[in-house]
């Protein structure tokens, strides 16, 4: 497995507990980094934390709640200095439903945590990166975002959202050393496949050319080549992780 040079970096992984997000951080804090989980599920941070070494810290945070990220990011630097490096990856899939048949609040929750949660975590830490003229934010999108998919339209929109969101803030700091990139991973059997009924689960699948789902690690390797300062020009971009699914 290849390593990444990130020593000496501050690295904030959202969702970090588990997942995408965990196998992030686990290679994040092998390349040198110190990194914070933060995560609403802060034992299995705290576990996985103490696996991966290297300093890492859990805090508790929900990012669809401006005043609890702005807490985990002051618990953060006080713990660790100044974020270098963001993986944006706490998100839900939320029920599989038509738009006809999907409950309104649930719809609200999904763009909350999946489309606000990015924007609150992305505004907490881009004035300290903009100021200390060095960051990287890597924002955890979906195939979904690119192609919607049926029966999933909260979390479709939501995901659309993000890489709009991604391409506007690499704008808005390209004129600094802060690359902001998203990937847009296809399925990956995580824990998110709780909240999926098999048949939507199945439907990923088959669209999936490499005829399996993503494994965290091959989309930990991408995400953390992004965060490293290799990545120097490349910003407000969006890489497939999709297995041949994505077609644009």
């Amino acid at each position: 497995m290849n390593s990444y040079d990130v020593g000496g970096r501050v690295a904030v992984v959202t969702g970090g507990a588990q997942g995408i997000g965990g196998a992030a951080a686990a290679l994040l804090a092998a390349g040198g980094a110190r990194v914070a989980l933060w995560d609403l599920d802060t034992a299995l941070a705290r576990t996985h934390a103490a696996t991966i070494g290297g300093g890492a810290i859990a805090v508790a945070a929900d990012v669809a709640d401006w005043a609890s990220v702005q807490r985990a990011l002051a618990e953060t630097e006080a713990a660790l200095g100044g974020v270098d490096i963001l993986v944006h990856s706490a998100g839900i899939a939320g029920m599989n439903a038509t738009v006809a048949d999907y409950p309104v609040d649930e719809f609200h929750r999904i763009m909350a945590i999946n489309m606000l949660g990015t924007f609150h975590v992305n505004k907490a830490v881009v004035p300290g990166m903009r100021a200390r003229n060095y960051g990287r934010i890597v924002n955890i999108a979906s195939i979904a975002g690119k192609e919607g998919n049926p029966n999933a339209s909260a979390y479709s929109a939501s995901k659309a959202a993000v890489i709009g969101f991604t391409k506007s803030l690499g704008k808005e700091l390209a004129d600094v050393n802060v690359a902001v990139n998203c990937v847009t991973p296809a399925a990956a059997r995580t824990r998110i496949f709780d909240q999926m009924t098999k048949a939507h689960i199945d439907f990923m699948l088959s669209k999936i050319p490499r005829g399996r789902f993503l494994e965290v690690e091959e989309a930990a390797r991408m995400i953390v080549w992004l965060a490293t300062a290799e990545n120097s020009f490349t910003t407000g971009a969006v890489f497939d992780l999709s297995g041949g699914r994505a077609t644009y």
